[in-house]
């Protein structure tokens, strides 16, 4: 019996190694792709900078175009790079809390949203939910709780 117990710990062990891995791994994805929205950012800004310096349309000589559509292009891009950002920060979070064997909630939730990238993060999502979804995991997570390591 003590064998099994001892075998069960050692496979959960490195299982949660394997998903913190993971984790930090698709984070670097997630932030790399991040980075591609600041492309709409400087997209944006670069058409509010040709239309400043452009003279007025030919046939409305007293109308200029918008100098907004550039902003909305920049707004929206850097609406688009602080989420995906912050995702890539939760799944680092979740990384780090695997590794300390804290907040199982919280990385349960992310591993919910994880779900949506087909299909790397369904793949980590749903063996996220299998491994802490052992009773001898949870066991894990609550001794580390009660431990009084701050979460």
């Amino acid at each position: 019996m003590s064998e099994e117990i001892d075998r069960q710990a050692v496979i959960d062990e490195e299982h949660l190694k394997l998903l913190s891995f993971g984790y930090v791994i698709t984070a670097a994805m997630t932030a790399f792709v991040a980075l591609f929205a600041l492309l709409y950012v400087t997209l944006g800004v670069s058409v509010v900078t040709i239309i400043a310096h452009k003279p007025l349309v030919a046939g409305n000589p007293g109308q200029a175009i918008p100098a907004a559509i550039g902003w909305i292009i920049a707004g929206v891009g850097l609406g688009v790079f602080l989420i995906v950002a912050a995702f890539a920060a939760a799944k680092l979070r979740v990384a780090f809390c695997i590794k300390k064997r804290k907040s199982r909630t919280f990385c349960m939730v992310i591993a919910a949203i994880c779900c949506l990238g087909v299909p790397y993060g369904t793949v980590l999502g749903v063996l996220t939910f299998m491994v802490l979804g052992r009773a001898s995991v949870v066991r894990m997570f609550q001794a580390n709780n009660e431990s009084g390591v701050a979460p």
